[in-house]
């Protein structure tokens, strides 16, 4: 980019009402939030963090001041008499995450806040509408004396109990008949006096549950709660019962399952994995605390009274299904008056478990149903169901059948390649040894209606045997079940490829959020740390993800052990396993994997700007990058490293030299990134020695990396890193010197053109950066010429495959049996961050965070003629509507309150740039503008901006 100007300067309209449009009385708080969420329950924060929006009226807005208000009740809820804290007027731009500093607050209290602010200009805002925020269960001891209870006698009698287990490695033996800890049904009936004010259950869940009171189900959550690493977090939920729960006699109900918890069939003694994968059998404890309308107050909770039973749910493993025996249905158990004189009595338990919090992030739930667009019959006469998306979820069933018939249904990803008969690929069992199937044994009492509860599987396709009439949407759906994560931003343009690609790559993700990450929502269900780093910056992009890579943070805590150096083995450090949580763990986390440790609060700090997540892990931050230090070999690269995963046509056993990039390479690569995050972090929780240390580690490395990797293209003038992972890697965190730049990027050039023909040879390492980092360097339609070429190896070649999820190898599909291995990868979704970061042009400053300054420069090949983007922060959406057309770019840019927009032009784009229809010239002389090198800073307001976009 030419340089633009090298002073920054200001001008200034001498009127201040004409400088400030719309000023007096235009400040409107918007929207409000606690820890980032409205109106939040179960609170455990010391100190909550207080965020506000305001609705973007006029130009050049900036927040100067803001008064917070905290008090026990709406009516003490004044300067004069909030009893918990006044902040008095703060003098401060801060507008999101502001720390409250009152009174120390109760737990399962109710408190009520508001916010008011002024402008620079002195405008002051009303008083904002009242919020509130309720405290969770702060520690162990406001648990009462409510206890832990478990099945005391698994007394399922139906022949379906059992299920076939046989992984790949079980080929030449029979399967092995399994059944697993059985699903148990608890009951408890409690007479209420009183008349109620308020009620709220607390219960947590070893094992997936399901609450029920009076016959019905509490709130719409499924597969609750999120997995971890049970023995040191798990995590419980809170509802209000209020209107539920009546005075006089009133029945609690919880049927408890495996979940991840007790999950003791799939995994067990695999190489990767510990040889018992379940925690403990499953295991409830519940909490109902009562307020009475006459001030007193009763609680109510899981004991030794409580009754038990086993029920129609037979069989439940998170890999396998469900089989549902429904002549062992036991009525309205969860009723007032039910008899339970046949019942047993619960045991007690004492599970291994050291902390219990709420769960902040969003529950689990039903999210939409599908029905089926095509229907056929299999070879074999059963008919097959194709819902014409790959979901993960499970499927709805309206059968009738005779008592004892039974219906079962396998779900599958894929068909074969001719289209005749499903193809069980990765879902078909030979790694976790359990068949992706749902079975349903019929009472026989006509029209019967059920769906699974305790498990959840990736598939489009259904095959069903055992009914009697060809399947339609009365009697099969598909439901999508996953993390009820809010969709906040958007993309689309004017190419319906790139759209496409980007609806494939938001469904990979939403199939594979289920309280974690996944790599994929059958075969393994795991987290897998390479993975989640790798898609974590798109969906940032498109999804509310605050509270839940907070949660996937602690798991990657807790799944921490004890490693020895490498170089220095007498040392010892706390490093995660490849996979985060559970039993499954894999190896150490090699380099490329781990620094997800870092990458993720760093992502998540870029994007909202709350600097919690930072403090709360450096340590844990700091003692790994130690860890992956103590691999430096004398030429000072870390010898340590996993690899650029799934590059076309690469398999591990079959085909290893198909990744083109050297593991250490790559590797390294990231390290150097995650150095100079370390840096930054280190200055952040005021360490300067290792902020020192690390900018003398991350210079040492790159002076190593260049030494050890850079090297001539036989035959050319150019230079590259060896692959063109490593490559736009080095291009895309600033590892290639200043004066190699050009000929590295004609290096790459020259790869992907003259000896790939026009592909990419990227596993998920490049391919998140490879559209970015060719866009950022003059060479956008080179880009899309690659991820749209219909050839293989491509985007579009894989799109127009029939895939409606990214799949986890890159393979040449039309000449295989069938799709194998996963095929709905997340990891692929990586480079859809493209869309947003170079087409829509819109990236966070990493100077001021969470968006309070932003970067706005569409970098975009010559086919695209428009995009639209909305990108949602703290501060309010930004949207960046644009156009092109002969070459001029014509901008429609918000800007939301309290933030700038850096507006990156050359010199020659400077020169035509018109701003709200004015030259730059002319609106400098009436507005306020800053001019920096390379580019003008634009205040709050909507704009059309436009300019002469210069070709590279």
């Amino acid at each position: 980019m030419q340089t633009l100007y090298s002073l920054i300067f200001l001008i200034f309209f001498s009127t201040s009402c004409d400088l400030y449009m719309n000023s007096k009385g235009s400040i409107y708080l918007e929207t409000l939030s606690l820890n980032n969420k409205p109106n939040p329950t179960s609170i455990e924060s010391k100190q909550p963090l207080f965020s506000w929006v305001v609705a973007n009226d006029g130009f050049h807005k900036i927040q100067a001041s803001y008064q917070i208000l905290v008090a026990s009740s709406s009516d003490q809820l004044n300067e004069k008499d909030a009893d918990l804290w006044n902040s008095q007027k703060v003098q401060s731009e801060k507008s999101s995450f502001v720390k409250y500093q009152g009174k120390p607050l109760e737990a399962t209290k109710t408190y009520y806040w508001k916010v008011r602010i002024s402008d620079l200009q002195g405008t002051l805002s009303d008083w904002s509408e009242i919020q509130h925020f309720k405290m969770g269960l702060l520690n162990k001891t406001d648990w009462g004396s409510s206890k832990w209870i478990t099945l005391n006698h698994d007394t399922r009698t139906s022949k379906y109990r059992f299920r076939d287990y046989k992984t790949g490695r079980m080929k030449n033996r029979p399967a092995k008949k399994v059944k697993g800890f059985a699903a148990s049904y608890f009951r408890k009936e409690v007479e209420i006096i009183k008349h109620i004010e308020s009620a709220q259950a607390y219960i947590c869940g070893l094992g997936y549950y399901e609450l029920y009171l009076n016959g019905e189900k509490v709130g719409d959550h499924v597969l609750d709660p999120a997995p971890s690493n049970y023995d040191k977090q798990a995590y419980y939920v809170s509802y209000d019962i209020s209107e539920q729960v009546k005075s006089g006699k009133n029945a609690f109900g919880i049927i408890l399952g495996n979940g991840f918890y007790a999950q003791d069939i799939s995994w067990k003694r695999d190489p990767e994995s510990e040889k018992d994968m379940a925690f403990g059998p499953p295991t409830v404890k519940c909490l109902v605390k009562l307020t009475y309308t006459d001030g007193t107050s009763s609680e109510f909770y899981t004991d030794k009274n409580w009754k038990e039973s086993t029920g129609p749910i037979v069989f439940n493993n998170v890999y396998g299904g469900d089989t549902y025996d429904a002549r062992y249905e036991i009525g309205k158990w969860n009723t007032v008056g039910f008899d339970d004189t046949s019942w047993g009595n619960v045991k007690i338990a004492s599970p291994k478990l050291k902390n219990i919090n709420a769960q902040q992030m969003p529950p689990i739930k039903k999210l939409k149903e599908f029905a089926p667009q095509k229907v056929f019959k299999a070879p074999d006469g059963n008919w097959i169901v194709d819902f014409g998306q790959n979901i993960a979820g499970w499927v709805k069933l309206n059968v009738e059948g005779k008592k004892g018939q039974l219906i079962d249904v396998v779900t599958t990803e894929a068909l074969l390649t001719d289209g005749t008969d499903i193809y069980k690929g990765s879902t078909g069992g030979g790694a976790n040894g359990m068949t992706q199937e749902y079975k349903y044994i019929c009472n026989g009492r006509g029209l019967e209606s059920w769906e699974p509860k305790f498990s959840y599987h990736g598939f489009r396709f259904a095959k069903i045997k055992g009914v009697s009439r060809r399947p339609d949407a009365e009697m099969i759906k598909a439901v999508l079940v996953a993390t009820d994560i809010q969709e906040t931003g958007s993309f689309t343009s004017s190419d319906e490829m790139l759209n496409k690609m980007h609806r494939i790559s938001k469904w990979t993700i939403v199939d594979n959020v289920h309280g974690i990450p996944e790599d994929c929502p059958h075969r393994e269900k795991c987290g897998w740390l390479g993975d989640a780093h790798a898609f974590c910056e798109y969906a940032l992009y498109n999804y509310d993800m605050y509270d839940f890579y907070k949660k996937y943070m602690e798991d990657i805590r807790t799944q921490m052990r004890s490693t020895k150096g490498h170089n220095h083995p007498e040392l010892v450090f706390q490093v995660p396993t490849m996979i985060a949580p559970g039993k499954r763990t894999s190896t150490y986390a090699k380099i490329d994997w781990g620094v997800a440790t870092m990458y993720l609060p760093w992502y998540n700090y870029k994007f909202y700007g709350d600097e919690s997540i930072v403090k709360d892990y450096y340590d844990p931050m700091k003692g790994l990058t130690d860890f992956y230090l103590n691999f430096k070999g004398e030429n000072g690269i870390m010898q340590d490293g996993m690899g650029d995963w799934c590059p076309p046509l690469w398999d591990r056993r079959k085909n290893p030299s198909a990744m083109e990039c050297d593991p250490i390479i790559s590797a390294n690569a990231y390290f150097y990134d995650v150095l100079g995050i370390m840096e930054r972090f280190a200055k952040m929780n005021n360490d300067d020695a290792y902020a020192s240390r690390m900018k003398q580690e991350k210079q040492a490395l790159k002076r190593a990396f260049n030494n050890s990797f850079l090297v001539d293209i036989p035959k050319t003038k150019y230079k590259w890193y060896q692959s063109q992972t490593a490559t736009v890697q080095a291009l895309a965190f600033g590892i290639v010197p200043e004066n190699e730049i050009e000929n590295v990027v004609n290096g790459l050039v020259y790869d992907i053109v003259q000896a790939k023909g026009g592909h990419h040879a990227t596993g998920i390492h490049g391919n998140r950066y490879i559209y970015t980092v060719l866009s950022k360097y003059g060479k956008a339609d080179l880009a899309y010429q690659i991820l749209t070429t219909p050839e293989f190896p491509s985007q579009a070649y894989v799109m127009n495959s029939g895939f409606t999820t990214w799949p986890e190898r890159q393979f040449e599909w039309e000449k295989m049996e069938g799709p194998s291995n996963s095929l709905n990868h997340p990891m692929h979704s990586g480079f859809a961050a493209y869309f947003y970061e170079s087409l829509g042009g819109i990236k966070s400053s990493e100077d001021k965070v969470g968006y309070k300054e932003f970067i706005v420069n569409p970098e975009f090949p010559n086919v695209i003629t428009k995009t639209e983007v909305s990108i949602p922060t703290t501060y309010g959406t930004i949207k960046n509507k644009w156009k092109a057309k002969d070459g001029l770019l014509t901008m429609q840019l918000e800007v939301p309150f309290n933030t700038k927009a850096r507006v990156e032009v050359d010199l020659a784009e400077y020169k035509s740039l018109r701003i709200n229809d004015e030259t730059i010239e002319s609106y400098k002389t009436r507005n306020i503008v800053e001019v920096i090198e390379g580019a003008i800073i634009l205040g709050s307001g909507k704009y059309k901006v436009e300019y002469l976009k210069s070709k590279s």
